[in-house]
């Protein structure tokens, strides 16, 4: 880290507000390494007091895991909808092109009546030629087994010799029709992505990012084996949401930012914020009516599993959702503080936290940006389809598709903004009240260099 400050800092330091600076630049993300400088170990009695707070609360949340943790997701007869479909994996042999008259493909007007934009396009389509592609299935019971699929040329996928794709089967429907294309293979293009990122963050963050990457695959791990499957068993989605999320952010932080006492008060901060965010949401989706089934497949989820509480799942959502950038906001604003008080030890509470929210509100301001445009983003097609529509803003704000996303939206940008004063005063406090003596502020050697806060 380099740093814009070159006087002697008091007790041997080399890091003064850069070093802060520094450090929040990079806190822009999910779980990644923040490149702190190193800290003053803090006093055994201040490692006391931090665990007393933490210690319970960890320990409520194995409870937690323990009591709620679900045997598996409940069987139940699919029902060929939506993603509720047995599906297997095939390959396109061939693909011949053919007249779209010959396999009936565009159902023209007898009286081939052009004065409306659907018959235009039927009478289009039978006018230019269809493909008829041979399809092999490559898993389950029917292995070599082969099927005709016939592809329209106004499709929105089409199909190449060679290409893998996905086909669902349906075991009540006539033989010949059993089989159908329902999508595309993308696991090697995934796969290589994932391969990508993995080595980039390697590469830049090196030992913090092979301690990110695990902490994203054990974050992985929590949400599918435990809270997916305990909200289908019938828990609480609040309750499994508030367990699962806190489970997440304790491994996540100290695998990514060492059992430090500083990490410590990060969690404290992001634990006070989920609360927050836990609160307000439950009072506006209550008081907005939002039902949580706003697409088809909220009502699928809906009608295989009537007990599961739908606005309680879209509540667990927004927790979740609104988790990993809180991390990045709490561990960014402790450093900060952390790295202000070394710089001038001599600065009280208030002093830390009035430079320490300096710092905060530069942040405030980018991450609730990039949280309002993410979830637009996400939206998009369906805002467009409003715009077309021409339907005005009121109509538009209260529809329940767009109130889910503007809940969802202001309820985590609150608690993102909360969460900066809360952590910062937090960690002004604790850092302030540390009664580490001189003997184990000495540097650690000749370069003034100090072991990292724990």
């Amino acid at each position: 880290m380099t740093t814009s400050q070159q006087t002697p800092e008091p007790h041997g330091h080399g890091d003064g507000h850069g070093g802060v600076q520094g450090g929040h630049d990079r806190g822009q993300g999910g779980h990644h390494g923040h490149a702190h400088g190193p800290a003053a170990p803090v006093s055994r009695h201040l490692r006391k007091v931090i665990a007393a707070v933490l210690i319970p609360f960890a320990s409520a949340v194995v409870v937690g895991l323990v009591v709620l943790w679900p045997g598996g997701a409940p069987a139940h007869e699919r029902t060929g909808v939506g993603f509720d479909r047995q599906t297997e994996q095939g390959r396109v042999v061939s693909v011949e092109r053919i007249d779209c008259k010959d396999v009936n493909a565009a159902q023209v007007p007898p009286t081939g009546d052009t004065s409306t934009p659907q018959r235009r396009d039927a009478v289009g389509a039978r006018q230019e030629a269809c493909e008829k592609a041979t399809i092999e299935v490559t898993t389950g019971a029917d292995e070599g087994r082969r099927f005709v699929e016939i592809v329209q040329p106004d499709a929105a996928r089409q199909l190449d010799e060679g290409q893998g794709v996905v086909v669902a089967y349906a075991p009540d429907a006539p033989r010949d029709l059993q089989y159908s294309v329902t999508d595309v293979n993308r696991k090697l293009p995934l796969i290589v992505l994932a391969a990508i990122f993995a080595v980039a963050v390697v590469l830049v963050g090196r030992m913090r990012g092979v301690m990110a990457l695990i902490a994203l695959a054990a974050s992985f791990l929590v949400l599918t084996f435990f809270i997916l499957p305990a909200i289908l068993e019938g828990s609480n989605p609040l309750v499994v949401a508030v367990v699962g999320s806190s489970a997440i952010m304790l491994i996540a932080l100290y695998l990514c930012h060492g059992l430090s006492a500083r990490t410590s008060v990060a969690v404290l901060g992001t634990l006070i914020s989920l609360l927050l965010i836990g609160l307000l949401g439950s009072l506006f989706v209550d008081w907005a009516s939002l039902t949580g089934n706003t697409d088809d497949n909220t009502g699928l989820i809906h009608g295989l599993y009537p007990a599961i509480d739908m606005s309680g799942l879209l509540l667990a959502g927004i927790i979740i959702g609104s988790l990993g950038v809180l991390d990045d906001v709490t561990v960014t604003q402790t450093s900060a503080v952390w790295e202000l008080h070394q710089a001038d030890p001599r600065m009280g509470p208030r002093a830390l936290y009035q430079a320490g929210i300096r710092i905060g509100r530069d942040h405030i301001a980018s991450v609730v940006n990039t949280l309002v445009l993410a979830y637009a983003g996400a939206a998009l097609p369906l805002l467009l389809l409003f715009s077309i529509a021409q339907s005005s803003v009121g109509t538009v704000a209260n529809s329940e598709l767009v109130a889910v996303e503007i809940v969802r939206t202001l309820v985590g940008s609150i608690g993102l903004v909360a969460s900066v004063p809360v952590t910062t005063a937090l960690a002004a406090l604790v850092v302030s009240a540390d009664r580490t003596g001189p003997a184990e502020r000495r540097p650690a050697g000749r370069g003034g260099r100090r072991r990292r806060a724990k």
